[in-house]
């Protein structure tokens, strides 16, 4: 795991020069890659490559980059893990016989490169199973390319300044050239603030962009950046509708299990400590079964607990661990513990960000670095095999509404908003405890809010969005219209559950939950894998049919009988509870002061970029009790506080 960087700029600085201007660039990075921070130029070309170093595999100096290959043709960079380099080198070796390159050590680098040289980039992506992104220059054709993994795992922006082409893992590499000039995209700020986050292709700035998951970015000297996709989830989600699997539920169990098995074995591999992420929910429960079931040792695991009813899980990731034999450490934190946080927040984003479980997810990051280099992740079960709670209440409310005139659906929608969110939450705490739903107020109000929607798409948007009018609260912006309205997407995937998945899995997941946990774990120099998110087992998801997805009213209906394989069912069969915190009620009280300052009316307006008026009233009305859903102001606060952190400097 590391950072890369690097550009293209016209000739006429020395190597020295170009050098410099990557060496600062790599060590922009020192988080990401805190073991070497390496620049490389060719100066007759332009050129600059950046690499910063988080050693992992191959601990020693053969791993080093930028790397040349053996031909001295190409020279790249590479951020990630490739979990079958051995049988790659393997093949590579077959093929090219007595002609096979002098493998320098055992790095997974090399053997992408090698492979680069022999077969191309697009043949060897084919190949690859694991995360990366990848900068390769060709010194022959003098063509440079860019290449992200199938979902977007690993980051990776570029854009063009004049005739300077910028690349790196984080926008703090490309700040970090000389040339660099940034301007904030109101259009790309409507749009974090309707999604807590600024969704691909965009950047904040303008002219920057995020190369989308899937994708290769090929730039030819005196020529625009090309883009074309070598890996569609699009597609391979309309392919599995076209041709789901068949056979009994044991079978398909069977199948999915030995891949996730097979997935999670390949993460284990490391030359240095490895442990894994438990928050005691099936994603990661599962994550950690199977590696204790692969490990002859017990597997460190780690979690984080909070004081605050309806937000603590770490009593449940503790009896996991202790059912499966793990060496767990835990870690409950203070209000003041997760606020502490709060300040640096801006320096491990770079980017507006506002998913607030970017807060537990730094400090069990935190907690792991202590003892491990590399931490495996449950993220991806979710979207993958149908665990939002918005899948199922979102197919229902479609089915139901397609039934309903308008007018009775906006008289519900005015029902539900009759009761305040704190209401509805004191009614959820007089039910049974089998049939309480955590946070019931905002989950009602986001409800309502979607019911006299006119189409499915509008319906996602409304169950996804933290303001569902963002353009009103942004001077001069039209918000951009991508995926979340593109109405051709039902023609490849007609069914709407369905449909939510690939909008969640193209957008939510690469945007916001891989960015969390891409940011918090650099922020300490740990690895993080996500062996739910294999593309092998993405294909095979989709080729499910719905009934090993979602049943009897629950999603992840296969990873529930793989999980009950290795522990008792009343151990993970109970409420989705999430990895959040309690911000709408920590912005009433101990943030309120800093709250306030970002939100009076002369902070707001301070850029020129936002209009204070329909901020202010969602802050007086969240402070009365008429919200009290703290997502949008979030939104807001976290904009500001980047702004103060990366516009002044």
């Amino acid at each position: 795991m590391c950072g890369i960087a690097g550009f293209w700029e016209d000739p006429g600085r020395s190597d020295a020069e170009l050098t410099a201007s990557a060496q600062v660039m790599a060590e922009s990075m020192t988080r990401r890659g805190p073991d070497a921070q390496i620049g490389w130029a060719d100066a007759r070309a332009g050129i600059g490559l950046a690499h910063a170093r988080l050693s992992v595999i191959d601990l020693s100096d053969a791993g080093l980059q930028p790397m040349t290959s053996a031909s001295g043709r190409f020279v790249m960079v590479y951020n990630g893990e490739v979990y079958n380099a051995p049988e790659i080198r393997s093949e590579l070796c077959t093929e090219l016989g007595a002609e096979s390159p002098d493998f320098r050590g055992h790095s997974d680098t090399e053997v992408i490169l090698e492979a680069c040289a022999h077969w191309g980039l697009e043949a060897t992506l084919a190949r690859l199973i694991g995360m990366f992104a990848i900068a390769l220059w060709d010194r022959e054709a003098r063509v440079l390319s860019l290449a992200r993994d199938r979902l977007g795992i690993k980051p990776l922006y570029w854009g063009q300044i004049g005739q300077l082409f910028l690349f790196g893992s984080e926008l703090t590499a490309l700040r970090a050239h000389k040339g660099w000039h940034g301007e904030i995209n109101p259009d790309a700020l409507s749009s974090y603030l309707r999604f807590s986050y600024v969704p691909a292709p965009d950047s904040i700035y303008k002219g920057v962009q995020k190369l989308e998951a899937g994708q290769i970015l090929t730039l030819k000297e005196g020529e625009a950046p090309q883009i074309h996709s070598y890996w569609s989830l699009r597609a391979v989600a309309k392919a599995g509708l076209a041709d789901p699997l068949r056979g009994d539920d044991r079978e398909l169990t069977d199948r999915v299990h030995d891949l996730l098995m097979d997935a999670v074995g390949r993460r284990m591999v490391a030359d240095v400590p490895l442990g894994a992420f438990l928050s005691g929910g099936i994603d990661s429960s599962c994550v950690v079964a199977l590696m204790q079931a692969q490990s002859d040792r017990p597997v460190q695991t780690f979690s984080i607990g909070m004081a605050e009813a309806g937000y603590n899980e770490a009593e449940q990731a503790k009896e996991i661990a202790r059912h499966l034999g793990t060496d767990h450490s835990e870690l409950y934190i203070s209000a003041k513990d997760a606020q502490d946080v709060i300040p640096d927040l801006a320096d491990y984003y770079v980017e507006p960000f506002a998913n607030s479980s970017q807060i537990p997810t730094f400090l069990v990051s935190k907690l792991a670095r202590g003892s491990v280099t590399v931490s495996l992740s449950g993220d991806g079960g979710d979207e993958l095999f149908n665990g939002y709670n918005r899948y199922l209440w979102g197919d229902r409310i479609n089915r139901r509404c397609k039934s309903l005139p308008l007018p009775l659906r906006s008289a519900a929608a005015r029902l539900i908003r009759g009761l305040s969110p704190e209401r509805w939450d004191a009614f959820s705490r007089r039910l049974p405890a089998a049939l309480r739903v955590p946070q019931l107020g905002q989950k009602a109000h986001k409800v309502s809010s979607v019911l006299d929607l006119p189409d499915e798409e509008a319906l996602f948007r409304g169950l996804v969005s933290a303001w569902h009018a963002p353009d009103r609260l942004v001077n001069g912006a039209a918000e951009p219209q991508r995926l979340l309205w593109d109405q051709t997407l039902a023609q490849d995937v007609p069914p709407f559950m369905e449909r939510m998945q690939v909008m969640d899995s193209l957008t939510y997941l690469t945007d916001d939950n891989l960015t969390k946990l891409d940011r918090a774990s650099m922020a300490v120099s740990l690895e993080a894998r996500v062996p739910l998110l294999d593309h092998r087992v993405a294909e095979l998801a989709f080729h499910l049919p719905r009934s090993l997805r979602v049943r009897d009213g629950q999603g992840k209906w296969v990873l529930r009988q793989i999980l009950a394989r290795y522990l008792p069912r009343e151990m993970f069969e109970r409420p989705k509870m999430g990895f959040g915190i309690p911000i709408g009620q920590w912005l009433k009280g101990p943030l309120r002061d800093w709250a306030e300052e970002l939100l009076s009316t002369s902070a707001l307006e301070a850029d020129g970029l936002l209009r204070a008026a329909p901020i202010r009233q969602a802050w007086a009305d969240h402070l009365a009790g008429r919200s009290n859903d703290g997502v949008p102001l979030w939104t807001v606060l976290m904009y500001q506080a980047w702004r103060q952190r990366w516009t002044r400097s």
